[in-house]
């Protein structure tokens, strides 16, 4: 592979937030390398009214038609002098009185980050010790309370037993194990409730006090959650009536009311930052034409430094650069152009591959996944004239945003089923049907796998068993015995 080809494939692969870092380190490291004066951020918002802002190049598919415009868009450059007068002396800039102005600087910023210091996320073990340091404890029990709250896990559950805690203190505090026992109970009663317990039973306990001890219903769900949470679990309904001696209204009161609370209290704690996606491309039905458009906040736009090209170009300026100084800018020269014509490489690439995708599953578009037509790489790949490869490269971490929500590009490929009219139905159809299909079933009869199966068939859909039951875990729907007990 030739040094250019091993750079457009690795930028091709790239998500826009890896692309956006990839350009900052290469217009780091190339003086001949510069962002392009004319290119203007596009907001999203004006892609309603104007489109061809967002992009050089713009994709037209309509049903009857399917047409390719390129429309280059004009921008206006303005010329900004090498050299700025300033109006000051040297002995103004390099002020004798400088410190004063670092100090008050200093203080800004000291200002400025204990503004901002409690903006940070903050994490269940900072929460509790927060709630600890400002409590009236004495230095024992403090001591015996961050230990406690060390032993948590994400969840909010004590790791290491009482006895265990209590041998690691003793020798240095000198304490009785009922004083670990005491302050146990204290950090269960931080914010959020629940948090050291030791197993569920005590999670949902502890809360079940603390919040509902006055609700009518407290006794009963007192003894569930302490006598019998394995029935609970097992949502063997008949042996908790049995066991509680309810009726079918109480038992809905009583699993309403232990349904509010949370079995694992330290999970908002600990909850990753989210990740926000940029679309690549913006898809819209304007006048009966599904029209793409590359985002234009994804785009950068690159350029070579006119000053080191032209004194390239310029004879007497080259033969008067020192041989080294001119091999390095020719280098830097020819990886420039290499990176922006491997950058254009891209934006084409994922255009064309964008608008075979949306020419091929247009039925989607207009229906739903129920009418979600098969397609692997190949297919794409063959009517591109490309690899398979450079297909699996453009649709990894690529994004379009469509008026049914935002897809990955590898969500419209699926494998396909053959059907009794020798035509052939994708794998996402399927999941759709399924789906719908036990979103319309009575609650009190769910269907099984086999019924789904038997209303595939009746459709014309070749599936086995199997593999409904496969589609249908994957949608995270559970079988048909839970969906009965839920009901």
């Amino acid at each position: 592979m030739t040094p250019q080809l091993q750079q457009a494939i690795k930028l091709l692969q790239l998500s826009s937030t890896e692309l956006e870092q990839e350009i900052q380190e290469i217009l780091d490291s190339n003086p001949l390398l510069e962002r392009s004066d004319e290119s203007q951020s596009v907001n999203e918002n004006t892609a309603d009214s104007n489109l061809d802002n967002n992009t050089q190049s713009e994709v037209e598919v309509s049903s009857d038609t399917k047409t390719i415009d390129n429309n280059n868009t004009d921008s206006t450059n303005e010329t900004i002098p090498e050299e700025m007068s300033i109006d000051a002396d040297w002995d103004d800039i390099y002020d004798p009185e400088w410190k004063t102005s670092k100090d008050n600087e200093l203080s800004s910023n000291t200002s400025d980050f204990l503004e901002t210091m409690h903006s940070q996320e903050e994490g269940l073990h900072e929460h509790l010790m927060w709630q600890v340091n400002m409590a009236n404890l004495s230095f024992q029990d403090k001591q015996i309370a961050t230990l406690i709250i060390d032993y948590l896990d994400d969840d909010g559950y004590l790791t290491e037993s009482l006895e265990e805690i209590h041998h690691t203190l003793e020798d240095v505090l000198l304490i009785e194990f009922d004083e670990v026992e005491a302050m146990l109970t204290y950090v269960q009663h931080l914010s959020p409730i629940g948090v050291a317990a030791r197993d569920l039973g005590e999670c949902l306990l502890i809360q079940l006090k603390q919040i509902h001890s006055n609700n009518s219903l407290y006794k009963k769900a007192n003894r569930l959650l302490d006598k019998h949470l394995d029935l609970l679990e097992k949502r063997d309904y008949v042996g908790i009536k049995r066991a509680l001696r309810v009726t079918d209204s109480a038992l809905q009161d009583l699993i309403k009311l232990i349904r509010t609370l949370e079995p694992k209290p330290g999970k908002f704690f600990n909850q990753s930052s989210t990740d926000y996606i940029t679309p690549d491309v913006y898809v819209k039905k304007i006048r009966g034409k599904w029209k793409i458009s590359l985002n234009g906040n994804t785009q950068t736009e690159l350029r070579v430094n006119s000053y080191y090209e032209d004194m390239l170009n310029t004879t007497n300026q080259q033969d008067a650069l020192p041989k080294d100084a001119s091999k390095y800018i020719k280098e830097n020269l020819q990886e420039a152009r290499w990176f922006i014509n491997s950058l254009d490489n891209r934006n084409n690439t994922i255009m064309n591959v964008a608008h075979a995708i949306i020419e091929n599953q247009l039925p989607f578009l207009q229906y739903g996944d129920e009418a979600m037509k098969p397609m692997v790489l190949s297919d794409l790949a063959s009517q591109l004239g490309i690899h398979e490869s450079t297909v699996s490269r453009v649709t990894t971490k690529k994004y379009m945003h469509t008026p049914r929500g935002v897809y990955e590009f590898k969500y419209f490929f699926s494998s396909h089923v053959s059907t009794d009219t020798g035509g052939e139905c994708s794998a996402t159809a399927i999941r759709a049907m399924i789906k719908n299909f036990i979103a319309k079933e009575d609650p009190k009869k769910p269907l099984s796998d086999n019924k789904l199966t038997n209303l595939l068939n009746e459709q014309g859909i070749n599936v086995a068993r199997r593999t409904v039951a496969k589609y249908r875990e994957a949608q995270s729907i559970p079988s048909s015995h839970d969906r009965k007990a839920y009901a």
